[in-house]
């Protein structure tokens, strides 16, 4: 699939793809800035049709007819955003249990193809127990939850995915 518009900074993309049902549908791949101090130059990657607005709908089911064609095709502007950007990762939110699930069985069903070209990392969340039992709070007095990134674990079992994956050039 080819694009039909690529932004001048490579952090926005619109291509086409066709559903199941014959139809065709405009979408877009996105990379923002998520402006976290515990990741920094981490970019979230969102993407899907756009909404009446014109923002990207992340949360509607598409049934693509060759859903490993869209797949590839986000994975390359990934590519092509981190190779102009070089310092920077790409996180993916996998924020409910049928997207982590997703995004995990992509990255380990494509591993062999993607290893020469990405790194990818998982990320946990942890709370910190404090030496006095406690946990640590931050200042509205609530859990302090941290990232842990870690090398992909491709023997993970589908009740324990991660929260959040990540990729960057293997350079």
């Amino acid at each position: 699939m080819e694009a039909l518009y690529v932004s001048p900074n490579f952090d926005l993309y619109i291509f086409e793809s066709l559903l199941k049902d014959d139809t065709t549908i405009q979408l877009k791949v996105k990379f923002t800035n998520i402006a976290e101090s515990l990741l920094p130059n981490v970019y979230n990657l969102a993407f899907g049709p756009f909404d009446d607005s014109g923002k990207i709908n992340d949360s509607v089911n598409l049934r693509h007819k060759d859903s490993n064609k869209v797949f590839s095709t986000i994975i390359l502007f990934s590519i092509t955003f981190l190779k102009n950007n070089s310092h920077k990762t790409i996180g993916i939110d996998g924020s409910d249990d049928v997207r982590a699930n997703l995004y995990h069985r992509m990255f380990r069903y494509n591993y062999k193809d993607l290893q020469d070209f990405l790194v990818i990392i998982g990320v946990d969340w942890y709370v910190r127990l404090l030496r006095n039992g406690t946990i640590e709070l931050d200042n509205n007095g609530l859990a302090f939850f941290k990232p842990k990134p870690e090398p992909f674990d491709f023997q993970r079992k589908t009740n324990d995915l991660y929260r959040y994956y990540m990729f960057n050039l293997n350079q």
